[in-house]
């Protein structure tokens, strides 16, 4: 059971050595010749159907961006602590600027909660956390980003199911492949969807015939808050709590309970989901010392370097959204202060 809690410990960078590993790691072996690569991509794209004139608009020509592998190889929720990455995104600007649009746009954050369930707190902290409160959205080429990703062997699956999502989204016209950018992962938008998200969850909520996640703020807000109730969002509770875990509660915690088997990487590092009263038993406690709530929900435990959290269904959601625990911790503990 020392594992266990070696494990929950550790937290996303255990996943960062696994990736920099080259004993494990794809990227050893080098991909194709991009050219080759682009080559084979251009001709499924005829085959899937794709027009002629959008193809050569979006594929032909294109070249990898080494800036893009970098940043993937690199990202912040894997490589440095959790409060180094928490103090970097929440300030008390930050705060005060979440607050401040919670009351501009007070009506419209009435009907999005009538309309899909979720507190508005939790849609404002994802739309900060992603782009400053769309202030910044990326700038990089949808398409160039999306074929270095799908290109470079690492997770080259998945963003080639992203790219031709993009083909399929530039095709239905929901925007103009040339104005089409975002992050350097291919994320776009105010609530930086991926393609497969914007097709599945982005919403017209302004009801002018355009999802428009980039210039609508209504639309902007409504799709985060569609995301997090298709995921099953509950607004009846909230996200967790941080809470108090001394080592001597730890090591029972790791005699006691189990971890998850299912789901992404960061909701199989973390403990099974188990009621409050259980955990009260096991000695965890509020920050202050206080004992648990007496309400009758099930928590998982989530550790990080320095801090503990039992987290409830509603974490999920937001793990969803980007599978990590220091930017999901931090999007709850954002919303919390927003409140």
């Amino acid at each position: 059971m020392a594992i266990v809690r070696v494990l929950l410990r550790a937290g996303t960078l255990l996943f960062a050595c696994a990736i920099r590993s080259g004993a494990q790691d794809p990227i050893a072996e080098g991909p194709r010749p991009f050219e080759d690569w682009l080559r084979d991509l251009v001709a499924e794209a005829h085959d899937r159907g794709y027009s002629d004139d959008l193809i050569n608009q979006t594929l032909v020509g294109l070249e990898p961006l080494p800036r893009v592998i970098q940043n993937d190889r690199s990202q912040a929720e894997l490589v440095v602590g959790f409060e180094r990455y928490y103090r970097s995104r929440v300030t008390a600007a930050f705060v005060r600027r979440g607050r401040e649009l919670a009351r501009t746009h007070r009506r419209l954050l009435d009907r999005i909660e009538d309309e899909y369930d979720v507190q508005r707190r939790f849609i404002l902290a994802i739309w900060g956390i992603e782009t400053r409160y769309g202030r910044v959205t990326g700038s990089t080429p949808v398409f160039q980003a999306l074929a270095t990703l799908a290109w470079e062997p690492r997770r080259s699956d998945f963003f080639r199911g992203e790219l031709f999502n993009a083909l399929t989204m530039v095709s239905r016209g929901h925007i103009d492949a040339r104005t089409m950018t975002g992050s350097w992962a291919g994320a776009m938008g105010h609530p930086q969807f991926m393609p497969s998200s914007y097709l599945k969850f982005a919403e017209d909520f302004d009801r002018d015939g355009r999802r428009d996640i980039w210039r609508s703020t209504a639309d902007a807000l409504a799709s985060i808050a569609n995301y997090l109730d298709e995921w099953g969002w509950d607004d009846e509770v909230t996200w967790g709590r941080e809470v108090r875990v001394t080592p001597e509660v730890r090591d029972r915690i790791a005699q006691e309970t189990t971890r998850r088997t299912e789901g992404c990487f960061a909701m199989r590092n973390m403990t099974e989901r188990i009621p409050l009263d259980q955990w009260q038993r096991l000695g965890v406690r509020r920050v202050d010392g206080r004992p648990l709530p007496s309400a009758d929900l099930k928590a998982g435990l989530v550790e990080t370097d320095t801090r503990s959290f039992l987290v409830y269904e509603n974490y999920d959601a937001i793990l969803r959204y980007n599978c990590a625990h220091y930017y999901a911790l931090t999007v709850a503990l954002l919303a919390d202060q927003i409140r």
